[in-house]
Formats: C-alpha cells, sequence, structure tokens
C-alpha cells in the first residue's frame, strides 16, 4: 500500500508541475483548470451512481430498465448534460445479489464511467491490480477488506472504450424505509466498483 502511495504523490507532483508550465506557456490558465475541477466536483461524479443505485434500490422496475439498456434507464434521470458523453459513452450495470458478487476492472488502460463514479482512483489504474483483479480477484477484495464467501460466484467485467461498467451494490439490511436521499448519502464510489459492500455508519 505505501509503494501505490509513494506513486500516487509522485504523479500528484508530476500534475502539478505540468499545470505549472502549461500556465506559464499561456496553453491554459488557472481559471480552465479550476473549472475543469468544479465539473467533476458538482455535475459528474460518485453523487450521480449513489443517485442511481439509490432509485434501482426502491425502484425495482427501473432497476430492470437499468440492467437491460443502462443508458436509457439514466436519461430518465434529471442530470446534467453530458452523462452519455467524455467517459459516460456505452455505460452497462451489474447487479450484485445473494450468491454473485461483481467487480470491475480495466485491463488495457484505465477506461471508466467518469459521468457515474467520477475520476477513477489511482489503484485501479495501476498495471498491478489490473492484472491481479483478472487471476485471483477473491484475493484482491480480500486486500481491500472485503472477504468473499467461496459459495459467491465472482464476476469481472473488463470495462474499455466499448462498454464501460459499474456495480449496483446490495442494499444493505436496516435501510427498510429509507429515503432516496438517505440511501445515496451511504453509497460508495468504492461499492459501485465492486471493491466494498455498502455499510450503514453506526
Amino acid at each position: 500500500m505505501s509503494e501505490a502511495v509513494d506513486r500516487e504523490t509522485y504523479s500528484a507532483a508530476r500534475v502539478r508541475a505540468l499545470e505549472s508550465l502549461l500556465i506559464e506557456k499561456g496553453l491554459i490558465t488557472g481559471e480552465t483548470v479550476d473549472k475543469v475541477l468544479e465539473f467533476f466536483e458538482k455535475d459528474m461524479g460518485p453523487f450521480n451512481g449513489a443517485k442511481i443505485v439509490a432509485k434501482a434500490w426502491v425502484d425495482p422496475e427501473f432497476k430492470q430498465r437499468l440492467l437491460d439498456d443502462t443508458p436509457s434507464a439514466i436519461a430518465e434521470m434529471s442530470f446534467p448534460r453530458g452523462m452519455a458523453g467524455a467517459e459516460g459513452e456505452h455505460m452497462k450495470a451489474v447487479a450484485n445479489e445473494p450468491g454473485v458478487h461483481n467487480l470491475i476492472v480495466c485491463t488495457m488502460c484505465s477506461c471508466y464511467p467518469w459521468p457515474v463514479l467520477g475520476l477513477p482512483p489511482y489503484w485501479f489504474k495501476d498495471p498491478t491490480f489490473r492484472a491481479r483483479a483478472i487471476r485471483e480477484p477473491r484475493k484482491v477484495l480480500q486486500e481491500f477488506g472485503l472477504d468473499i464467501p467461496e459459495s459467491t460466484e465472482v464476476r469481472v467485467w473488463d470495462t474499455s472504450a466499448q462498454i464501460r461498467w459499474f456495480v449496483v451494490p446490495e442494499r444493505p439490511e436496516g435501510t427498510e424505509g429509507w429515503s432516496e436521499d438517505q440511501l445515496a448519502a451511504v453509497i460508495s464510489p468504492e461499492a459501485m466498483q465492486g471493491a466494498a459492500k455498502v455499510v450503514i455508519p453506526t
């Protein structure tokens, strides 16, 4: 883990240096950078995915539409423009259920459904994770703190430019009667990646 953190720190430093150079050369402005960051903080991010999952949890018919035709189901909801573009092309949802756990990975690079999950975390782009998630997903999930019983099938979905997968996690017990807003508040990006389960804060 420390090695990954060191690499992330190194990459972040390189990004800051590149940003400074581009601004210095007049190719972009600080305002441009701020607008891009604001876009992913307010319009495109895991808060969108959490709303989609919460609706799927309370509306079985919507959930089925989401699994059958993900872009069309998402289009039913009130989201900012661009949900189908900027890394949101060809999104496809899969659902965890008793006996089945789904995990997404991109073996080729780091394709990711940005509009519903936000920017990909560093570990998702890490070559070691990408290789091991395919070969030994159960062990990788265990390292994330998620023990999957042997009786549960683990399905790994290789996301790409053609299909960008995300997971509808299982709804936790004890949330009966919760509103969609309450449900969305406990859904994490990791749960929608299949790297975690939804946990109710105690």
